[in-house]
């Protein structure tokens, strides 16, 4: 049921959400010659040659920094290029090291403190993850991703969004995640409300080191419980629930639907854990912030041809080259990010919502207005259902009466017990672009914890 407008206006604002998803089409050429030319700088550990003018992190890193401004150029002067450094020492870094990311801002015309970031990280590494003198191609681990953020600010930067895109490229990622907390630090110190943030580390190959080969899909990692809660939320959680509801599962829940839509793209394969068993990567400073982040990697990993030395050994082959990678399938994986990006830059931030339902026949959904919407559409779902299916009910704005950032919306459900079921809310602009669901759970919120 949906409330206000007239019927004409409704379907209006849904096709508006139809149409917007179709991705643009990555460049298989364009990746390739990415990965061929972060190869050639020999090694990009985050201990090597900074001054060096053809080989080692500060020569890569340059070279993606004039990358980011032919774009910037190519879209008139539409990416704003910042450069977050700071020092760093740690178990796998003995001295103080100067750690910069390399970022370009395609700032919003609406919202330009609300942002999506899109991210891999530039270093690489051999078998020894001190030795920053050996060639360390990275070419897969991690100039995929590199090349996938570089493809997406190409064809994202000839659009306009009203929110703002974040094209990132991290160092030190290998020696301890310093370029993810960097770039999360440099977020909270702007001021930017983070809609979501795409890691993608290892997206391009498709044979595992045991011979199984996977090119239909896709793995998203996502946190369950929240990487910020205290005492007071793991309290609140086990009273109310929604340990398969924090704002990076959702995320990541959004992502799966949007892949579902593509025929021609990668089917997602939802991984409920924050990161491979033992393993990390540079979402997880944003997740133990409170951002919503999600990590994008291979069907299925080959270990042969990730932190290797280059060699050969009894006919197999090691090393990190460009020869083992599927640039088909990293296109694949680049559209999919292409479309996410899209959606999340178009659409308003999810709402915080809130239930009331506890010894109760009905169930009582509170939310608080976000900017930019135009519809906000309410889901839910048995409580051991993985996927939200469609919305069951929802809220149309009128135009003329649009609500201040803050108001709260309210609906009841009568003979609707809260015990048997999981609700959420969407965000819909005006011109049909929706949103992730929000869940009614404590800690659901798309924002951190503690401001």
């Amino acid at each position: 049921m949906l409330r206000a407008l007239t019927r004409f206006a409704v379907l209006a604002l849904l096709a508006g959400s139809a149409a917007s998803a179709e991705p643009s089409a990555p460049s298989q050429l364009g990746l390739r010659s990415t990965v061929e030319k972060l190869v050639s700088f020999g090694t990009r550990h985050t201990l090597s040659s900074e001054s060096d003018p053809a080989r080692g992190i500060g020569a890569a890193r340059r070279w993606v920094e004039a990358e980011f401004r032919a774009i910037g150029a190519a879209c008139n002067a539409c990416l704003t290029i910042a450069l977050p450094e700071t020092m760093v020492s740690g178990d796998r870094l003995p001295m103080a090291t100067r750690i910069v990311d390399v970022i370009a801002i395609q700032r919003g015309s609406e919202r330009p403190d609300e942002v999506v970031i899109v991210q891999g990280h530039i270093d690489s590494r051999v078998s020894d993850v001190m030795d920053a003198v050996k060639d360390a191609p990275g070419a897969n681990d991690d100039g995929s991703g590199t090349a996938l953020v570089l493809e997406a600010a190409r064809l994202l930067s000839q659009r306009k969004f009203p929110t703002t895109i974040i094209y990132a490229v991290l160092s030190g990622e290998e020696q301890g995640l310093y370029g993810g907390k960097l770039l999360a630090d440099y977020a909270r110190a702007q001021g930017w409300t983070v809609k979501a943030v795409l890691n993608n580390d290892i997206v391009g190959n498709t044979r595992g080191s045991d011979g199984l080969v996977d090119d239909k899909t896709v793995r998203v990692f996502s946190e369950g419980p929240r990487g910020d809660g205290d005492e007071g939320y793991r309290a609140a959680q086990r009273r109310y629930g929604g340990e398969n509801d924090s704002p990076s599962r959702n995320l990541s829940r959004y992502v799966a639907g949007i892949a579902a839509g593509d025929p021609r793209g990668l089917m997602v394969r939802q991984v409920w854990r924050a990161d491979r068993m033992g393993r990390g990567g540079d979402h997880l400073p944003f997740e133990e912030m409170g951002y919503p982040a999600i990590r994008f990697t291979v069907g299925v990993e080959n270990y042969d041809h990730q932190h290797q030395d280059l060699r050969s050994e009894n006919g197999v082959k090691f090393g990190d080259t460009v020869e083992q990678m599927d640039f088909a399938y990293l296109a694949k994986v680049t559209r999919l990010n292409v479309a996410v990006l899209g959606a999340l830059a178009n659409a308003p931030m999810p709402p915080p919502v809130s239930l009331s339902a506890a010894v109760s026949t009905d169930s009582t959904l509170k939310w608080k207005h976000t900017v930019g919407t135009g519809m906000y559409r309410i889901y839910r779902r048995a409580t051991d259902a993985a996927a939200w299916g469609r919305p069951f009910d929802g809220l149309l704005l009128l135009s003329g009466l649009v609500p201040r950032l803050g108001d709260e919306h309210s609906r009841t459900f009568k003979g609707l017990r809260g015990d048997d079921w999981i609700f959420g809310v969407s965000a819909m602009s005006y011109d049909g672009h929706e949103g992730p669901i929000s869940s009614a759970f404590p800690g659901g919120q798309f924002a951190p914890l503690k401001p």
